[in-house]
């Protein structure tokens, strides 16, 4: 579709607005009203309206914290990280916080916690998915993250963020329970792993690898049953000090079996590895676009 082509002008904001809205709705319909701190400046927003709300009427609402607090970090970050890195975050910190104060309190369905949890994991996935994918970041602990890092570069950004965002989590289990807190943690975990098919796409392919003494016909068998591409790779083993000829393969999912089953007919003692390849582009699978 070439909306969503990253070369097309308007792809970056429509997608990332787009991204930034599913995540506000899972925060604001699911995790904020069962008490869900998953970490993240959102996190620590929920817990500053639950705290705040025997003083302020209803509490301090999400996106008056999520913009309290990401002001002094984009200060920081444009002095210690530069104006480009800041620039690439601007905007989907800004929609964030927009979409956080416009999408409202939804009453869904919450008596099933773990559905809806899993289900605001989703949302949160993919938004996140669609906003990394064109190169932004909503802000937040990422750019505090990235600006202690500077500092401390024997701490990779991922590992920091770890330890900031399990602290949130960690305050927000005395506050909500423990139980809210192992909820939180499954929302993590699905939610890293939506964004990441969003990211490196969900079509995977299988990298096969295969040795034996008869290469020669398996080959010609995958070239002309399977129509597959085989590269063919001197090797040599170490223990026998024999040298053979590896065959290198990759195929669709659906296609592995019939391949595993068609070198086990030709030669029943062939050694193979099968491994998943999380992203192949070229003829057959993903189109390599200049």
């Amino acid at each position: 579709m070439e909306l969503l082509n990253k070369k097309n002008p308007f792809a970056k904001y429509i997608m990332v607005t787009l991204g930034t809205v599913l995540m506000a709705v899972a925060i604001n319909g699911i995790f904020e009203p069962l008490g869900l701190v998953t970490g993240g400046v959102s996190g620590l927003a929920i817990i500053v309206k639950y705290f705040t709300g025997f003083v302020v009427k209803g509490g301090i609402p999400l996106w008056v914290t999520n913009t309290l607090v990401n002001i002094p970090l984009v200060i920081g970050a444009w002095i210690v990280l530069g104006r480009r890195y800041v620039m690439n975050t601007m905007y989907a910190t800004v929609t964030f916080t927009v979409a956080l104060s416009i999408v409202p309190s939804m009453h869904m369905p919450l008596d099933d916690i773990m559905l809806m949890s899993i289900f605001g994991a989703v949302l949160m996935g993919v938004g996140l998915g669609l906003v990394f994918a064109y190169g932004c970041s909503t802000g937040g602990t990422d750019l505090f993250g990235a600006i202690i890092q500077k500092k401390f570069p024997h701490y990779s950004v991922a590992q920091l963020l770890r330890y900031i965002d399990g602290t949130i989590v960690i305050v927000g289990a005395a506050v909500f329970g423990l139980s809210k807190a192992l909820y939180a943690i499954i929302i993590v975990y699905v939610t890293t792993k939506v964004m990441d098919n969003i990211l490196e796409g969900t079509d995977f392919a299988k990298l096969v690898y295969v040795i034996s003494d008869e290469h020669i016909n398996i080959a010609n068998e995958i070239l002309h049953n399977i129509d597959r591409g085989v590269t063919s790779i001197p090797v040599q083993g170490m223990y026998s000090n024999t040298s053979r000829n590896m065959l290198l393969c990759v195929v669709k999912n659906k296609e592995i079996v019939a391949l595993v089953d068609l070198v086990a007919q030709i030669d029943p003692s062939a050694f193979v590895i099968v491994s998943d390849a999380r992203e192949v582009r070229g003829e057959g699978f993903i189109e390599i676009k200049q």
